[in-house]
């Protein structure tokens, strides 16, 4: 074989032992344990033509819950993160947020005062730095932060703090002729801002908390300006709100991590057929976090309550993980 044809054949070979790889194991960063076989026997058997538990292409309809299933959620949620860094971007042009709180206390550090202004006090700071400009330069400045923000415990920007077997579940749902969607209590800009790029989800498929919004034409300048004003809370029992509302289908699969996820969970099982529920658990303390019934950020009790008892995958990320983040080296067992 001649020399440059010699060379062109071992490139293409070497492009082609990854996805060679990936056919043949499309879930390598799990063990073979009890979830990985739950999620390949369910697509095995919900994709199988002329099989009894056979779903049509148009119905095989995935929902994933963003923070805490598709990527960490602790120390605090990212976009809470992202809030907090975006009211000392934005202080000198709000001299009044030095002794108006919550943003005192975001300005002063106070975590005391911060905690103590609760749900109502964080409602206020995403209405604050989430409104007041087109959706599209909103979607620009997420895209600023995380490019250039990085996690507090891992230093690595928080796009690569994405779960790398979720990854890997994503891409083998759609390689078996799934949709799959977001179903976050996150706010749907932000969350546009990377899906696509980080989970290759489109925006059209992201569902999130939503703010209003209204049309401005100023001199011919068309925008859609994003107001301070929650009109949707995507959580709890918004999530299969907004399912039949925008998917107006109701999946067959559904994956969650808090009780945030639980009537997601309860809405995607309660139809006919074969189905799917799983809680990813986070119990590994050395590679990311191990919380549940306690945790104030991300706590799953009732949900994993329901989960054993319904029968429903729980996954053991200490456990079944071969690695946790993209960035991990596989963890042999």
């Amino acid at each position: 074989m001649p020399q440059p044809l010699r060379l062109r054949w071992l490139f293409s070979l070497l492009f082609l032992l990854p996805l060679l790889a990936m056919a043949a194991d499309p879930l390598p960063s799990w063990y073979n344990g009890a979830s990985r076989q739950a999620i390949e026997q369910f697509v095995s058997a919900v994709t199988e033509e002329g099989g009894k538990d056979y779903v049509a292409p148009a119905e095989r309809i995935a929902v994933f819950d963003n923070d805490g299933t598709l990527w960490s959620e602790q120390p605090l949620y990212f976009e809470v993160l992202f809030a907090l860094d975006e009211v000392k971007r934005l202080a000198p042009k709000h001299p009044e947020w030095k002794t108006q709180q919550p943003f005192k206390a975001v300005l002063e550090g106070d975590q005391k005062a911060l905690a103590a202004s609760g749900m109502d006090g964080m409602l206020k700071i995403v209405a604050a730095t989430h409104s007041g400009m087109s959706t599209e330069a909103f979607i620009a400045q997420t895209r600023r932060w995380l490019a250039t923000a990085v996690h507090p415990k891992t230093g690595k920007p928080y796009t690569e703090m994405v779960f790398q077997p979720m990854l890997e579940v994503l891409q083998y749902l759609r390689a078996n002729g799934f949709r799959t969607y977001i179903v976050s209590g996150g706010e749907v800009a932000f969350m546009r801002a990377f899906a696509e790029e980080v989970y290759g989800i489109p925006p059209e498929q992201v569902i999130g908390t939503t703010l209003d919004a209204r049309f401005q034409d100023k001199d011919g300048q068309l925008s859609i300006q994003r107001l301070p004003k929650l009109t949707h809370n995507d959580d709890g029992p918004g999530k299969p709100v907004s399912i039949d509302s925008i998917i107006g289908r109701r999946p067959i699969l559904a994956f969650g991590n808090s009780d945030g996820d639980l009537q997601m969970l309860q809405w995607t099982m309660a139809g006919p057929g074969k189905r799917f529920a799983g809680l990813v658990h986070h119990t590994d303390s050395k590679r990311e976090w191990a919380y549940d019934h306690d945790s104030k950020v991300g706590r799953l009790d009732k949900a994993l309550i329901v989960a054993n008892k319904q029968g429903w995958t729980v996954v053991d990320m200490a456990r079944e993980w071969q690695r946790v983040y993209p960035f991990d080296t596989i963890d042999s067992q």
